[in-house]
């Protein structure tokens, strides 16, 4: 009796996990919908099925399909892509042709590249192609004909002290709600080939469709060359067969060989013609051999002769395969460089080891991986070329958005020499306004093949997430550089007075904050110190944990009573610590002395982490790290207002971050003792649980804890007074925290 339909399992919400002899489908959201698929269902139909029996949004999200496929060798399963008719008639057969009694089919909904391109949190269609129709720069010749030395200065700043979390202080960390990226941060051990400027190719703005996933490791998708690079159930190619150009029939060829761990050479090559014959034809008269040429009028390749399979073997096992190239490597590992742009040459070794078990030298796997990024995001000498092209898209799609060139003259004619760049996106520079006046400043390196530095401004808005403002590539950190950074944010994105800066104490910052005709003096603006780098800088001057953790909770806290007995502390056990302390304002690094300039933000967190979102992007050329900062903030903006706009539907009057701090004060308040001290005046008595007294004053909205007006909300003592007098303490909370605030940024 003939068989109608074929049972399959479809697996979505979930993860593909690959072992060596196996392949399983993981996830704590895992769903599954069995089907009864048609003989002679089509790959479309197939589709078309899937979304009805799913929850995937067909609007939203586009399908990748892979079936579990068995291999002959065992009892082994390896991923199979579904792409096409083909492939369906090829997973269905598995019923009739194995043992297997139903199908199980693994679908990864991928969002759309169309959602980039709608008008989204502010920012306009953008990268279309024809964008980029708009007159050749003069600042396109990209940058000066060596690396750029990297200049930058590190002054006292130590990365690599431990970060030890040592009061349970509100808002010294800042929560971003953004995909982390599990990338390492290793700079690339040999500089990229410099290809021919005649080489010139458009940004590679389809490589970024989906950054919102670039933290998920991307599964392997090896298929076993019997069933996927052949048109043949045996595994040989046949005569007939048409592939989309000679580069895909060559591609085709190698793994097959590959795979078959033999070898071929090149008898003939041209743009009509290949043919291939074994390389031990000769010595072990080996038949194989394969003939192709172009169909008339097209691109494509047609095998017209063919034979084989292989009948010579191997008289040892080898190290290498010869077909096994730079360009074969590059192909199999561009999955694995879009999700993990760090990948390091060790674990493409592994991979290819993995795959077709042969040890490929480090050379020709960093040859790979520098093809693989090329072919992926372009070249890095002409993305200095791309970027004026990219940034005047970007103007002229979204007016408003601001982009500042520093150039160096030559005496070639319409020719300058890319030094910097700095761009603000128009939402950023808007929703600023909305935010707390506080900025974070930061350098990073850039790990391409022209070093250099990309320095970072981010604002914190009223949900204590990271607010990105600013960004600028430069030649390194130093004084100029920073001072040039900061008159372009004074200048062109906010001039807003009393902002608070928090940065490092590197030298070239420390004179920009200082230079009155920057914009940045005081009180213009008021400079902060990160407390992590202050404890760093320390603790290399002295190095004793101890001392560095006195100065951390002497750093934290947020009345002068506590800081005078950590520092009598640190005097006791060691005077010189104190005087080094003593030495630098205390408004500069204590939150105590800062007059609820910081809110209180102690540390530079908020832009290192969007620099740990950005360090896999560092290695890669300067057109691919600009369209990341662009896709990034678009994320952001859209997942932002779609709270803010469902919260102010519910009537929330504040942030989800405010209303937490507030509840947990309002439950502390409950069991607080209140005197009423002055009625006129406003002034109370608040004893604690602990027995310690507290004073405030309603009408100045100041409690002597010093935590209301160190973060803009109240203390649970200013709480519980109002409470006692039934006014209502909302009042009390500044306007930067509000739904509505969050709304507008």
């Amino acid at each position: 009796m003939s068989v109608s339909t074929i049972p399959v399992i479809c697996y979505y919400n979930g993860q593909i996990v690959r072992t060596k002899t196996d392949v399983e489908y993981e996830g704590s959201e895992t769903c599954i919908a069995p089907l009864k698929i048609p003989i002679e269902c089509t790959f479309q139909q197939l589709i078309d099925m899937i979304y009805s029996k799913t929850t995937i949004d067909k609007r939203r999200f586009k399908l990748v399909l892979t079936c579990k496929y068995p291999l002959r060798n065992g009892n082994r399963f390896q991923p199979f892509p579904v792409r096409d008719d083909g492939n369906v008639r090829e997973m269905l057969d598995l019923v009739t042709t194995t043992t297997i009694e139903e199908i199980e089919l693994y679908v990864k909904a991928v969002r759309v590249k169309a959602q980039l391109n709608q008008s989204v949190g502010g920012h306009e269609d953008l990268f279309v192609r024809d964008h980029y129709n708009v007159a050749q720069s003069v600042y396109g010749c990209g940058p000066s004909t060596g690396a750029v030395p990297n200049t930058g200065l590190y002054g006292d700043d130590d990365d690599s002290a431990d970060e030890e979390v040592l009061e349970n202080e509100q808002g010294i960390y800042v929560s971003v709600q953004a995909p982390s990226c599990d990338i390492s941060n290793h700079p690339y051990d040999e500089a990229l080939d410099e290809s021919s400027p005649g080489n010139y190719r458009l940004p590679p703005t389809p490589q970024f469709e989906h950054v919102e996933n670039l933290d998920i490791v991307v599964a392997s998708c090896w298929t076993p060359w019997v069933q996927h690079t052949t048109g043949c159930s045996s595994g040989e190619f046949v005569i007939g067969q048409v592939f989309n150009s000679k580069y895909d029939l060559q591609e085709a060829v190698k793994i097959y060989s590959v795979t078959a761990h033999d070898e071929y050479v090149i008898v003939a090559s041209s743009k009509k013609l290949l043919v291939l014959r074994c390389k031990k034809a000769e010595e072990c008269h080996c038949p194989w051999k394969l003939h192709a040429m172009v169909v008339k009028d097209t691109s494509l390749f047609a095998i017209n002769k063919y034979t084989g399979p292989h009948t010579c073997v191997n008289p040892c096992l080898n190290r290498d395969h010869h077909q096994l190239d730079s360009n074969l490597v590059a192909s199999h590992i561009k999955a694995l460089i879009k999700a993990q742009f760090t990948l390091s040459t060790a674990a493409i070794q592994a991979s290819v080891m993995e795959k077709w078990g042969y040890q490929i030298s480090y050379k020709k796997a960093l040859d790979g991986k520098h093809k693989a990024i090329r072919q992926l995001f372009g070249d890095f000498f002409q993305s200095y070329t791309e970027l004026s092209r990219l940034f005047l898209a970007i103007e002229q799609s979204n007016p408003g958005s601001i982009v500042i060139w520093k150039t160096l003259e030559i005496n070639t004619p319409n020719t300058e020499i890319f030094q910097r760049v700095f761009w603000s996106f128009k939402p950023s520079i808007e929703g600023f306004q909305h935010c707390r006046p506080v900025i974070s400043i930061d350098g990073t390196h850039l790990y391409g093949k022209y070093k250099g530095k990309l320095l970072i401004a981010m604002g914190c808005d009223g949900n204590n997430q990271l607010f990105p403002l600013a960004f600028a590539i430069t030649e390194g950190e130093n004084t100029n550089s920073w001072g040039w950074f900061l008159a372009c944010i004074r200048n062109s994105v906010t001039q807003r007075m009393g902002i608070c800066v928090i940065s490092d104490r590197h030298p070239g910052i420390m004179a920009a904050m200082s230079d009155p005709h920057l914009g940045w003096a005081t009180p213009s603006a008021y400079h902060r110190i990160c407390m992590r780098h202050f404890a760093s800088n320390f603790m290399t001057r002295f190095k004793d944990n101890i001392l560095k953790n006195l100065v951390c909770r002497a750093a934290l806290a947020s009345t002068e009573r506590k800081i005078n007995k950590h520092m009598n502390t640190i005097g006791r056990i060691n005077p010189e610590a104190l005087q080094w302390l003593e030495a630098v304002p205390l408004q500069l690094w204590a939150l105590s002395h800062d007059g609820g300039r910081r809110y209180g933000l102690m540390t530079t967190n908020i832009s290192e982490v969007f620099n740990s979102v950005l360090k896999g992007a560092r290695s890669l050329p300067v057109t691919a790290l600009v369209q990341l900062t662009f896709f990034r903030l678009n994320g952001y903006f859209v997942a932002r207002r779609e709270l803010g706009a469902n919260r102010l539907a519910s009537d929330e009057q504040f942030t989800p971050y405010v209303d937490a701090q507030i509840q947990s004060r309002v439950v502390k308040a409950g069991p607080m003792e209140i005197v009423l001290y002055d009625h006129v005046q406003g002034l109370f008595h608040v004893k604690s649980r602990r027995g310690r007294t507290h004073r405030l004053n309603l009408h100045e909205k100041k409690c002597t804890c010093g935590k209301t007006l160190i973060y803009g909300f109240p203390c649970s003592h200013m709480i519980a007074a109002c409470q006692h007098r039934c006014v209502d303490f909302r009042l009390f909370v500044e306007n930067y925290y509000t739904t509505q605030s969050y709304y507008d940024t």
